[in-house]
């Protein structure tokens, strides 16, 4: 019965989302990726990276912390100008190649999903200094969808079957497909008093056509699965589904560490 029920919602979700794209029908697209732990990244940016653990709660991102770390006492955070590296993929002999001006919009986006998530808890500054908590990021992997393979395994009858078990198959995530984007980050925490560092994180998300939600509503479950479904025709949209993901872990834990109410 309750598979049913999300079927009937699911239909009644792609047909709203075929008339708008606001986030009251699609959700809030967090769970449309999906943590790849073969494909984190050793770009340099980051100091060590043995000391890097899964971290509890951050959905498959590797972190490190100083145990030593007060975070109440910053009150403020500087987000760095978001710089990128790529790194060859595993699977590949080059990097990813991409436009600048595409490189541009989503490093701008990130910036801007760091700043409206962390904005409420915490003042954001454009200078270091005691009390600051000073944000250094890298794109490390950056791999768009190759929209035109989504459109055509979409319009294979009873395709959809096939590619909703490929991700598994393949060694991914479940519900992503060998063509869907990914997208590699390494994050620093410096003190900007001292420019001692805190904390180092990284993640690479996949991105996830076939997302689902057993664990949600009906209404939860074809969200997820209508907002994956439909990220999975344009280029960059999984990876600004990850940078909106990371924003909200990041102010998340923050506001954890600094016992503030989110």
């Amino acid at each position: 019965m309750k598979k049913s029920a999300t079927l009937t919602t699911l239909a009644a979700v792609l047909l709203l989302a075929g008339c708008a794209s606001d986030t009251a029908v699609m959700g809030s697209g967090a769970t449309v990726t999906a943590s790849d732990k073969t494909r984190m990244t050793h770009s340099g940016f980051l100091s060590d990276y043995a000391r890097l653990t899964p971290a509890p709660g951050a959905e498959g991102a590797e972190c490190w912390r100083d145990p030593k770390l007060d975070a109440k006492k910053y009150d403020k955070v500087l987000i760095s100008r978001i710089v990128v590296s790529l790194v060859a993929p595993k699977d590949q002999s080059e990097p990813q190649t991409i436009d600048p001006s595409d490189l541009k919009t989503l490093t701008d986006y990130f910036h801007a999903s760091l700043v409206k998530a962390l904005k409420p808890q915490m003042q954001v500054v454009a200078q270091a200094g005691p009390g600051v908590l000073v944000m250094r990021i890298a794109l490390t992997d950056l791999v768009p969808t190759k929209v035109t393979d989504s459109v055509a395994g979409t319009l294979i009858p009873y395709g959809f079957v096939v590619e909703a078990g490929s991700g598994a198959a393949t060694g991914r995530p479940a519900g992503s497909t060998p063509y869907m984007g990914e997208t590699g980050m390494e994050m620093q925490f410096r003190d900007g008093g001292s420019g001692t560092i805190v904390a180092e994180c990284r993640d690479t998300e996949i991105g996830r056509k076939y997302a689902a939600d057993v664990d949600g509503s009906a209404v939860g479950a074809a969200q997820t699965w209508a907002s994956g479904y439909l990220n999975s025709f344009q280029a960059w949209s999984y990876a600004k589904n990850a940078f909106d993901k990371w924003s909200l872990l990041v102010a998340k834990r923050l506001g954890e560490l600094r016992g503030v109410q989110q």
